[in-house]
């Protein structure tokens, strides 16, 4: 693997940072993406094999910008990974319509936009890892995560019916659902702290990112760390009103 070129957003903190950091001492070449300078500048400085790109993964232009510099600085893309997103919570006609759409924005439509800008090149070589995080959020919607459920789900639909688009095009597309995972994501839900969290405790990032390699090799496209997540997703599915009689119990709502 040494020597392959990441491609990842979100790269300034949490999960992102870790996959940066991860590939870097693996030997691979990163082009790590974010809006946070200082989150960045942690992974150390530019090098033949760090290239750093402050972007606002909103604005699609910023988005190609930073694809096509990441290829002709370190080469092409092996493997694209949105790991970008924000989590701030509250019951939905509290939150107001700003902040609804920015988490859309962000979480969705930065995603969109990365791949429109990156994934075609990958297809045109017929290789290479593309890699979204939904959530279990994605698939099992909680009380005061409505906006955040509805950016995780558009996320999954997204990645699934992409999945079965580009079959048998060289491109291993997955679609990563953790449950609650401990990373300073975690500080933007303390304002309104859903007690489910305290009963299902956090896993941790590096939980996420073996389960993630230990699934690339295959042809699944669903990665579900921990041991209750893919149990939990097959409960929603079928029992989704014992699921939400379960959420109501646990916030006494």
């Amino acid at each position: 693997m040494a020597g392959q070129v990441l491609f990842i957003t979100g790269a300034g903190s949490g999960i992102g940072q870790l996959s940066a950091k991860r590939a870097l001492q693996s030997g691979w070449k990163v082009a790590a993406v974010d809006i946070n300078q200082q989150g960045l500048d942690a992974l150390g400085a530019n090098s033949d094999t760090l290239l750093k790109l402050l972007c606002d993964i909103t604005d699609p232009l910023a988005v190609q910008s930073a694809v096509e510099q990441c290829e002709n600085i370190l080469g092409p893309i092996d493997r694209l990974t949105n790991a970008a997103a924000i989590m701030p919570l509250s019951e939905i006609m509290d939150q107001g319509g700003d902040m609804i759409h920015r988490i859309m924005n962000i979480n969705y439509g930065g995603m969109v936009n990365v791949s429109q800008a990156a994934l075609p090149k990958m297809l045109a070589r017929g290789r290479g890892e593309f890699i979204n995080y939904a959530s279990m959020a994605g698939h099992w919607p909680i009380l005061y995560m409505g906006a955040y459920n509805a950016s995780k789900h558009a996320v999954a639909a997204y990645t699934e019916v992409l999945f079965h688009e580009t079959r048998n095009s060289g491109v291993r597309i997955v679609c990563v659902c953790p449950p609650i995972v401990a990373t300073p994501l975690l500080e933007q839900a303390k304002s309104c702290w859903p007690k489910i969290f305290d009963i299902f405790p956090p896993i941790t990032p590096e939980t996420v990112l073996d389960e993630i390699e230990r699934k690339l090799p295959g042809k699944s496209l669903w990665v579900f760390p921990g041991p209750m997540t893919r149990m939990s997703w097959i409960l929603r599915r079928w029992m989704p009103s014992t699921v939400w009689r379960l959420v109501h119990r646990i916030e006494k709502r």
